[in-house]
């Protein structure tokens, strides 16, 4: 099978570690709504490199958001979302460029302090409670669009600037989904002009789909059962672990 699939360049090892982390991406998705790139990232770019794995995500995630699309499409501000948007239509492009161009290992090390930042913003508790404006709205959007055509990680800066004390978290969730939606698209397409889209993306994903998949149902059933506080510690602490092992000083233990 992995031969038919083209992926016969990959050891045991290297898949099975792949599969496991996809399947904990999507355990955390559905735990919590968000983390799948700061944990699949790290961890599938020491494996696949960067510019197989920021694809494979992108295929086997979006997929699984398509059900939603209609119902949040219906509560969204569609006019900040689409202001956003127009932010994330710039920012896309440079940051597929810099992974389809820039040296791999280069760009596994940017990944890899991405996340980590990221991760430590998140775990300050921080949020936007300033006046939204038109440009900082273009802003946010291309900072995320950046970072998602990077490495699918767009999420936390929108995330943080839209939770808001005054937001209603019907609409910030609706917004969220949308947006994410549209941004994949274009990521989609921008992947389509970087030669990103390749048959072994598509084998991979045959792979770690189902897994992905099978998380992300057991998390979002699992979802309630802990509490908030307890839920954010377990989702911090698979980021952390993921961005730490997936430094390109760890490569030895993948191979």
């Amino acid at each position: 099978m992995i031969e038919t699939l083209g992926l016969a360049q990959y050891s045991t090892t290297s898949l099975v570690i792949l599969i496991v982390t996809a399947f904990i991406a999507g355990l955390a998705r559905g735990f919590s709504g968000f983390g799948s790139a700061l944990i699949f990232m790290p961890l599938a770019s020491s494996v696949i490199g960067a510019q197989l794995a920021s694809p494979l995500l992108l295929l086997i995630d979006f997929l699984t958001t398509l059900t939603l699309i209609p119902n949040a499409a219906k509560r969204a501000d569609k006019r900040d979302v689409s202001i956003i948007s127009i932010g994330a239509l710039i920012g896309i492009p440079l940051g597929t460029m810099v992974l389809a161009l820039a040296d791999p290992l280069l760009v596994r090390w940017i990944i890899a302090l991405l996340i980590i930042s990221l991760l430590v913003l998140l775990m300050s508790g921080w949020r936007f409670h300033g006046q939204p404006t038109v440009p900082l709205t273009i802003s946010v959007g291309f900072t995320g669009g950046f970072f998602g055509g990077l490495a699918q990680a767009g999420g936390p800066p929108v995330v943080l600037y839209w939770l808001r004390e005054a937001a209603v978290a019907a609409v910030t969730r609706a917004n969220i989904i949308l947006y994410f939606a549209i941004g994949d698209v274009l990521i989609v397409i921008s992947y389509f002009f970087g030669g990103l889209w390749t048959t072994t993306v598509v084998g991979l994903a045959v792979i770690t789909g189902p897994l992905f998949g099978l998380g992300l149902s057991i998390g979002s059933k699992l979802f309630g059962v802990a509490s908030d506080e307890t839920f954010r510690r377990i989702c911090y602490a698979l980021i952390a672990v993921s961005a730490v092992v997936g430094l390109p000083l760890f490569d030895g233990l993948f191979r």
